[in-house]
């Protein structure tokens, strides 16, 4: 019994997904009892670091529950931006607070969902105030932490535009705007997004 724990262990030991009795059996000597060989590795590994562990109708070598934050890892993972996400960030950025359909206007083409929604899920833009004209469209801004990611105080410290595009971070196409912070998500003529609105952005 004791050569068949040691081959129980090690077909355990080398399979990353979980075997069946019927399974081990089938690899062990004709005659082996694999079934007894997993309650006597059990109890040996009862207490241990690593514990034998039933999973469905399979056997696997498991790390003890109460060591699993040994095994834990942080990793930075990097994201990039595609150029669509790039020049509508930018936009939001020097024309905030801005529209949808602004930045439409500005980039000519229309803005996909899920650009606006890789932005917000970064936590690089968010939703500013309801502009009092006509349908009541919802504005962007950039956050805090779009400003403190690239180093700036505020948006009046963005680079000049100029210099976005010679660094191939803006298409050429997209016309001269006024001073960053020239529009503030204060302004008077914009009221506060009430809860629901989102559902509203895309439907138009």
């Amino acid at each position: 019994m004791a050569e068949q724990e040691r081959m129980v262990e090690a077909i355990l030991f080398a399979t990353s997904e979980p075997i069946g009795a019927r399974e081990l059996d089938a690899r062990l000597p004709h005659g082996s009892n694999s079934a007894e060989a997993l309650v006597h590795l059990r109890k040996r590994y009862a207490g241990r670091g690593v514990h034998l562990t039933r999973v469905g109708d399979g056997y696997a070598m498991r790390t003890a529950p109460d060591l699993g934050f040994l095994m834990e890892r942080e990793t930075v993972e990097t994201r990039k931006l595609s150029r669509a996400a790039i020049e509508t960030l930018a936009i939001i950025a020097y024309h905030q607070p801005v529209t949808r359909a602004e930045i439409e206007e500005i980039r000519g083409v229309s803005v996909s969902r899920g650009t606006v929604d890789q932005l917000l899920e970064m936590e690089w833009i968010r939703f500013g105030r309801r502009r009092m004209t006509p349908g009541r469209p919802v504005t962007f801004a950039v956050t805090d932490g779009f400003l403190a990611h690239f180093g700036l105080e505020s948006a009046r410290d963005l680079p000049g535009l100029k210099e976005l595009r010679s660094a191939g971070l803006l298409d050429s196409r997209l016309p001269p705007t006024s001073m960053p912070g020239a529009n503030s998500v204060d302004d008077e003529e914009d009221m506060p997004l009430n809860e629901g609105d989102q559902s509203e952005l895309f439907e138009e």
